[in-house]
């Protein structure tokens, strides 16, 4: 870690955040979806889209995503920055536009994002073929795998041969999630779930069963990054970034030199020596859980726990409502949001747990959180530590 990239610390604060049309919401598109989002951010952080002269959005419908953005928000900026990394790029994109603000380059970043995945017109199966004529792995896509959830599955049966990990402490990942959700009126499925529930449920690709699996929904996300300074006069109580790193060691599932351990080892470590944290000072840990496998993989991954000690890490209800840690407070991926991708979620819940506005999933005494994203199969991983005034 650089001392160019420690200076960075906490000298840009996140001020404004907001979601629109989380869950199921026919009729909109995708860059609807992201423009209800980004307006709310802004209007949430006090400013108005003419204070905005930065952008970072991505899509995975498009290579040139940020051009149409900027047409239809009405942007002029200085700074853009469309890096698709899959689901991580949300929260990759904090280091560069960190940067961007304290070189002067621009003084209001907009990241935002938005997908109409669930209420989309084209089919899954056009999806799929889309993404393999544009993303090309020559490797597995001849065997015709059931991505993404095939890669993913293979990391869990590896995970539980080498670790004993058990199919009842995965389903304890989707459990917890599923009682956080309950007390979150945004999120999508707020039914109860049992651990005999989800091993019940439908196999997808063994050993994960449907509820082993992240929803399809739509909706949109957005966030406003200034600096530290003009945070301090705007309205809403300022989330200072601490640490960002991104890191990537593979594409395919395929080349992952090892099937449980992610590149979350590098982008952990380098964030928090930015933060100069540990995992033991943080209060919430908002996980990129696409799969019950994530949060064993990212729990170990980051250092909250020793490798392999993620399936027990999470018994009997530890990252559950009044367990020993707080992890995906809104219900994740899992049963609150996921269009497409979700790491930009995963970041506005960290912000609304710091800001003290959760509601009935309100973290007591909130004043550090870990917000990571995950990208492609176990591909990008993007970790930022966050935190309120007191940390600084």
């Amino acid at each position: 870690m650089t001392n160019d990239l420690k200076s960075l610390r906490g000298g840009a604060a996140i001020t404004g955040v907001a979601t629109f049309g989380c869950g199921e919401t026919p009729g909109f598109t995708d860059i609807e979806l992201l423009a209800r989002a980004a307006r709310a951010a802004v209007a949430d952080a006090g400013l108005k889209m003419s204070d905005i002269d930065g952008l970072c959005t991505a899509s995975a419908s498009s290579t040139m995503w940020g051009l149409p953005v900027v047409e239809y928000l009405g942007l002029n900026p200085r700074y853009i920055d469309t890096t698709m990394l899959g689901g991580s790029s949300f929260i990759a994109h904090l280091l560069p536009a960190m940067q961007a603000v304290r070189s002067g380059q621009c003084n209001a970043v907009l990241v935002c994002y938005g997908s109409a995945q669930r209420s989309a017109t084209f089919g899954r199966r056009e999806i799929v073929a889309a993404r393999r004529f544009l993303d090309p792995q020559p490797y597995e896509h001849p065997y015709e795998p059931m991505f993404p959830i095939s890669a993913y599955a293979l990391a869990a049966s590896r995970h539980m041969h080498e670790f004993g990990t058990t199919r009842e402490q995965l389903a304890q990942v989707a459990v917890a999630a599923r009682a956080w959700a309950r007390l979150n009126p945004e999120a999508f499925m707020r039914d109860p779930l049992s651990v005999g529930d989800v091993l019940a449920s439908r196999m997808v690709s063994d050993p994960l069963t449907v509820r082993d699996c992240c929803l399809v929904t739509d909706g949109g996300g957005a966030y406003v990054l200034v600096s530290a300074e003009r945070a301090r006069h705007l309205p809403r109580k300022p989330v200072y970034v601490l640490g960002n790193a991104t890191a990537v060691w593979n594409r395919q599932i395929s080349s992952m030199p090892d099937l449980t351990v992610t590149a979350a080892c590098q982008s952990g470590r380098e964030a928090f020596a930015m933060a100069g944290l540990s995992p033991s000072d943080i209060d919430v840990v908002q996980l990129y859980d696409a799969f019950t496998i994530n949060t064993l993989l990212f729990l170990e991954d980051l250092g909250f726990c020793p490798k392999g000690e993620g399936g027990r890490f999470v018994q009997d209800g530890a990252i559950a409502p009044g367990g020993k840690l707080a992890v995906n407070t809104n219900g994740g991926g899992l049963s609150c949001v996921h269009p497409g991708m979700y790491g930009i979620f995963a970041l506005i819940e960290a912000v609304r747990q710091l800001r003290g506005e959760a509601g009935e999933r309100q973290v007591r005494n909130a004043r550090t959180a870990l917000a990571h994203g995950n990208g492609g199969m176990l591909s990008s991983q993007a970790t930022a530590v966050l935190g309120t005034e007191e940390v600084l």
